[in-house]
């Protein structure tokens, strides 16, 4: 029976490793998956998703206006689709995270969506409170803070890698932009 999947975890975790990862399991086997990432997210260039250790795979680009559930009916109409895999699903509004478990509910393809969960102030994202309170699987995937306790926080640092805590809830940026931090750190505001 297929599933909606919340893989989520802090910056630096690996999140986009293991999409590409996921993606080539489904492909090694004969299966078609479709990957998609919202427009939003530019930094490995338009419809591109990459993680930070270099590997990279094409995505279908997306707009927060964009009914996805319409999108991937025509797909599946179109050509074989055998599951939906989606990147930064923070950014996916309520109406998208329901589409996407009306694609599951529906359509019968599982769809695996890997985000964030909160922004750099804890605050939940749009996406990430849709999708934990609509999935059928949540998991976290661990990664750790510069002390070596595991990291649950996303940290905005500025260019002198001071803690931000103010400004907008969005701000696309990577390494040099965020760092993960255990609680006490996020707290404390110790970047390093």
């Amino acid at each position: 029976m297929a599933s909606l999947y919340f893989k989520y975890a802090a910056m630096n975790s690996g999140k986009s490793t293991q999409l590409i990862q996921a993606h080539f399991n489904y492909l090694e086997r004969g299966l078609k998956p479709i990957a998609y990432i919202p427009l939003i997210d530019n930094r490995a260039g338009k419809g591109k998703i990459k993680a930070r250790i270099g590997l990279e795979l094409e995505a279908y680009s997306f707009s927060a206006s964009e009914d996805l559930y319409e999108h991937i009916k025509q797909q599946a109409i179109n050509t074989q689709v055998d599951v939906v895999i989606v990147d930064e699903g923070q950014f996916l509004n309520r109406e998208q995270v329901y589409q996407l478990a009306k694609i599951v509910d529906e359509l019968g393809l599982p769809v695996m969506v890997y985000g964030l969960k909160t922004d750099f102030q804890a605050n939940l994202f749009e996406g990430a409170y849709h999708l934990l309170c609509l999935a059928d699987k949540v998991e976290e995937l661990k990664t750790i803070c510069w002390c070596g306790n595991k990291a649950h926080f996303n940290a905005r640092v500025n260019d002198l890698g001071q803690v931000l805590r103010e400004g907008e809830q969005i701000e696309i940026g990577g390494n040099e932009r965020y760092i993960a931090l255990c609680r006490k750190h996020f707290m404390s505001g110790q970047a390093s």
